[in-house]
């Protein structure tokens, strides 16, 4: 199994930091590679607010990932670099695909590229568009990963969809992974498994999970595999999960009470530790080890670790520091892949 780290990314993100700096990203990144980290995650929102997670209704600043990660890579030499997950409607296919064959080259073949329908309307109402119904979301999902997935794989693509076209577009110079970087797709409903199956190469969903409710979406990916004639062992499968580790349990209590205190306003009211535990990677190193094992049983095989209460907030150095020490030294399971 390996072990990825959701990035700083809003001014939300970093106790006592608003706005947030790059500076400050490139050092998580850094730290979290001397850490044995194996992976680093970046979101796309044009902006995001925490209503729906309890919080501030401000928009919070954000930083573009791809500009971003282009970045890291300058700082980092090991670990693969990651969206999670590009918004489909904000980008046109064909130059997504450039611009991430790109990346994909200047890392030194260390991209990972999740795609998504999107969720959040104020990304859409940003650019001038209305949000669409989640059929059409579906569909405007499906011709982008046509488009993306064929030209990061090298081939030309005429494309002439409904909401993405491509008329003889080639990406060169190529990206360096072949036959192309890992693409997968973001979310948890039947549809968007169907267009993983169909048109990537994995399925991502985050980050409050139990392992029952992921062995029931397993079984709608397995019939989906099923239905397309595709062996669901060709499906990589990562899971985000907010995660939280202490020393023993008194020191896992201080630092959720510390989470709380110093997170963004509203998220944790009324929310105690034991509540908090369910469907996330939480507990002592043992505790986290184990959690890990269960979850490498199902076939995950990248968990991403969101180290706070909000997707992309990152509590404290010295909580990714320690969950790194168990995650990334779990013996067997870690080793894995």
């Amino acid at each position: 199994m390996r072990i990825g780290l959701a990035l700083p990314q809003y001014d939300y993100s970093v106790v006592g930091e608003d706005p947030l700096t790059y500076e400050t990203i490139e050092r998580h990144a850094v730290l979290a590679e001397q850490w044995g980290i194996d992976s680093l995650w970046l979101s796309d929102h044009l902006f995001l607010d925490l209503a729906k997670y309890g919080g501030p209704a401000t928009r919070y600043g954000a930083f573009e990932p791809v500009s971003t990660l282009a970045a890291l890579t300058r700082a980092t030499a090991r670990v693969r670099l990651g969206t999670l997950v590009l918004l489909e409607a904000l980008r046109p296919a064909a130059v997504l695909a450039k611009s991430l064959a790109t990346l994909d080259r200047v890392s030194g073949g260390r991209l990972d590229v999740g795609l998504g329908a999107g969720w959040y309307e104020p990304d859409y109402e940003a650019i001038g568009l209305a949000m669409p119904r989640p059929g059409e979301r579906i569909d405007r999902l499906r011709e982008a990963l046509a488009v993306v997935g064929g030209l990061l794989g090298g081939a030309e693509c005429t494309f002439a969809g409904t909401y993405h076209e491509a008329h003889r577009a080639t990406v060169d110079p190529p990206s360096l992974q072949t036959p192309r970087p890992p693409l997968f797709v973001g979310g948890k409903g039947d549809r968007v498994l169907r267009a993983a199956v169909d048109l990537a190469d994995g399925w991502n969903t985050c980050w409050v999970w139990t392992p029952d409710a992921y062995r029931e979406r397993l079984g709608a990916l397995e019939r989906a595999c099923e239905a397309a004639g595709r062996d669901p062992a060709t499906m990589w499968r990562s899971l985000g999960l907010y995660a939280l580790c202490g020393e023993d349990e008194a020191d896992l209590r201080a630092r959720f009470e510390r989470m709380r205190e110093t997170g963004p306003p509203g998220v944790l009211d009324g929310m105690d530790l034991d509540r908090w535990r369910e469907g996330r990677l939480v507990g002592t190193p043992e505790q986290i080890r184990e959690q890990l094992a269960g979850w490498d049983d199902l076939g995950v095989e990248t968990v991403i670790l969101g180290v706070g209460a909000v997707p992309f907030q990152v509590s404290h150095l010295d909580d990714v520091e320690l969950l790194a020490a168990a995650c990334c030294d779990a013996g067997p399971v870690a080793s894995r892949g």
